[in-house]
């Protein structure tokens, strides 16, 4: 079974390479998020044709997540812990997968910048309900998967340029302090169960030459819970979409589960 995540950054004009890249890996899974485009304008046709149902949970101009599988999915779409919330950043389905299931979430976390406003303070607030919600889903024992753009930096190993992250929201200690919170309950960084190499990115900014150089971020995760890390096979980031015309700013990563 492959699960994959890629913030696309807006479905609608990146369609194309969002189709391309269900034919030519055909995860059974993956996890989008960044649409920016209500539920109405997401490409549900062109989708459902490449053989994949969706499960969408959109807003107008920013965030956005969705859910594709090839096999039929139950689904709930927004994080719990705070009703006032009207951000679309979270959407989670039961994935049935031979004689059982897998949860998969897909999870477009808070840029939380600048640190000194309230951006970063819902940030780690939308870091302690993830945590909140993990600890419970946790307690279902099931293959659980919370892939995603999590708009954190766990290590300087994960960046080609620690210094430049230093003051940045997405590096700051408490940041990195709660994704190891959420790391101790239990789950598992798919890439780093199958390496420890650096200078493995998932983010190249447009700016700067930061792909030509190769000035990255690792700041796309898939998290696993105990059954789904005894089923980890590989952890692959599909690095060459940031190469093509007009790509998003992130590429996807994939994993293979037994």
């Amino acid at each position: 079974m492959q699960i994959a995540t890629w913030n696309v950054n807006s479905v609608r004009q990146r369609t194309g390479h969002l189709l391309r890249y269900l034919k030519e890996q055909a995860p059974d899974v993956l996890c989008l998020q960044e649409l920016k485009c209500v539920d109405e304008a997401f490409p549900w046709g062109e989708v459902e044709a490449a053989g994949y149902n969706a499960a969408v949970h959109g807003q107008k101009g920013f965030n956005g997540v969705a859910i594709l599988s090839k096999a039929p999915i139950e689904v709930k779409r927004g994080l719990p812990g705070d009703p006032t919330d009207e951000h679309a950043r979270y959407i989670e389905a039961v994935i049935p997968h031979k004689q059982s299931v897998v949860r998969v979430a897909s999870i477009y976390l808070p840029n939380g910048n600048p640190p000194d406003t309230e951006k970063y303070g819902y940030k780690l607030a939308w870091m302690d309900r993830l945590i909140a919600h993990a600890r419970e889903l946790l307690r279902l024992e099931e293959p659980l998967v919370l892939a995603g753009d999590y708009n954190v930096i766990p290590a300087a190993a994960d960046c080609a340029d620690p210094a430049a992250w230093v003051g940045d929201a997405l590096f700051l200690p408490q940041t990195r302090a709660r994704f190891r919170t959420l790391l101790n309950l239990g789950l598992t960084d798919a890439l780093r169960a199958t390496t420890d190499e650096a200078g493995l990115y998932t983010f190249w900014d447009y700016q700067a030459g930061a792909w030509q150089r190769n000035k990255g971020i690792r700041i796309d995760h898939l998290l696993l819970s105990p059954g789904a890390a005894d089923r980890l096979v590989t952890t692959t980031i599909d690095k060459g979409l940031r190469a093509e015309d007009k790509p998003s700013d992130h590429v996807p990563v994939r994993i293979e589960l037994q």
